[in-house]
């Protein structure tokens, strides 16, 4: 036999094996029949009269805690308040503290909300120094908040100053911490 015959030969015998396979694997990998399922029905119960029915029960729906109402100051409690609160001042100083432009930042908020209300500022000093220069000294600190007053939008016509110098002290003790708290300015609400 020659080569060609025997190639052909072999290969042809490879096609045929490869198709039997295929054909017995496709043959056994049939679907299989589905078993038919037979829809049961359960036995219905009858209700007899002497039977008692109990009603469900749903349970109760939880308790809602009320909130404690939150109880809005009344303008003469916010006006209280507002008073309550000084400004302070180094020795011989009329500039204003940090602290102090926050304080008058929180009064001006109050005065926008309310633009009916006029504010009073009464400059006060310690009790070191002559009359006249104290008098000078409160009416330059009782100024100064009112230019920062006006500076955070409060109208000019809204605000008047004065000045007690020394004659109003909180603290009437002879010492640096009663003299530190003399040197303020104080505000009084006007037209309430």
């Amino acid at each position: 036999m020659s080569k060609e015959v025997f190639m052909k030969r072999y290969i042809t015998g490879m096609v045929i094996m490869v198709s039997v396979v295929a054909v017995l694997f496709f043959v056994g990998c049939g679907k299989k029949p589905v078993e038919q399922v037979k829809e049961v029905t359960p036995p219905t119960q009858e209700v007899k009269p002497e039977q008692e029915v109990k009603p469900v029960q749903v349970p109760e729906a939880p308790k809602v805690e009320e909130k404690p109402q939150i109880k809005v100051p009344s303008l003469e409690d916010q006006i209280k308040e507002f008073e309550s609160e000084d400004i302070y001042f180094d020795f011989d100083r009329f500039n204003l503290r940090p602290e102090a432009r926050k304080i008058l930042a929180v009064k001006a908020s109050f005065l926008k909300a309310h633009p009916g209300l006029k504010v009073r500022i009464e400059g006060n000093c310690d009790e070191r120094g002559t009359r006249e220069y104290n008098l000078a000294l409160g009416e330059r600190r009782a100024k100064a908040a009112m230019d920062y007053l006006v500076f955070l939008g409060i109208s000019s016509e809204r605000i008047s100053t004065i000045s007690y110098g020394e004659e109003r002290p909180i603290d009437p003790r002879h010492c640096e911490e009663a003299w530190s708290k003399n040197r303020r300015d104080h505000f009084v609400i006007l037209g309430k």
